[in-house]
């Protein structure tokens, strides 16, 4: 794989992972567990009006496994992949949550056929990977995706104050080059992805969560953060 030793840095990281984002995410007011749990949440929002025969998902980025629960949450019936380059970071996950997904790593490529998955799900994990090599993974994702399945990426937003000082405090985050929501669409495009629509999300800390209702109609507005990119594979 191409960066080896970077995209292993995490093996070293893996025991200490939530730890870790424990302190981190106090800056916000929450627990790690809040921000695990609202992109599936707000995955399951985002396509629960779509038709699949069977829902294949696959988690690009897995780490632990921190995701895996609330994969069961809201999607109870899916049949969950979860991938990632650290070998320490997958026998984690399938140690926490043995029976509820398939544990891959990832090597060269994604170890999944051709046209097998109905949604690719990827949680701040772009920005751990070197800007030149985006495109490869983002065409590796299109084509392990069927046509009419989907994209979804959630990203830190380097617009925002309180997310670039939870960066800079962050040790997971000592390597990581954040990315500008124009130039992560732009890669997925580029890639063969289409429609690429940016979602920001996260504008309120714990200490003003009564108004996180209206954080629906700000989405346009993008200062939240972290961003959303919702793309489509047509053929």
């Amino acid at each position: 794989m191409k960066n080896k030793a970077r995209y292993t840095e995490f093996d070293k990281f893996a025991d200490a992972y939530l730890q870790e984002l424990n302190e981190v995410t106090a800056i916000a007011g929450e627990r790690p567990e809040f921000f695990f749990e609202y992109k599936i949440e707000d995955l399951y929002q985002l396509t629960k009006v779509r038709t699949f025969n069977s829902l294949n998902i696959v988690d690009f980025g897995c780490g632990i496994g921190n995701s895996v629960p609330y994969f069961r949450k809201y999607f109870p019936a899916c049949n969950l992949i979860c991938l990632d380059v650290s070998e320490k970071s997958i026998e984690i996950a399938e140690t926490r949550f043995p029976n509820d997904a398939t544990y891959l790593k990832i090597d060269q490529t994604i170890p999944l056929k051709s046209n097998s998955q109905d949604i690719v799900f990827s949680a701040c994990v772009f920005h751990h990977i070197p800007h030149q090599d985006h495109g490869y993974w983002l065409e590796e994702l299109k084509r392990v995706t069927r046509a009419g399945g989907i994209l979804v990426i959630y990203e830190h937003n380097p617009f925002n104050p309180i997310t670039l000082k939870a960066v800079k405090l962050c040790k997971l985050d000592i390597n990581a080059r954040l990315i500008s929501p124009s130039k992560m669409s732009l890669s997925i495009l580029d890639s063969g992805w289409t429609y690429a629509k940016r979602d920001y999300k996260l504008f309120f800390p714990a200490f003003a969560s009564a108004l996180r209702r209206y954080e629906k109609y700000l989405s346009w507005l993008p200062i939240g953060a972290q961003y959303r990119i919702f793309a489509i594979k047509k053929s």
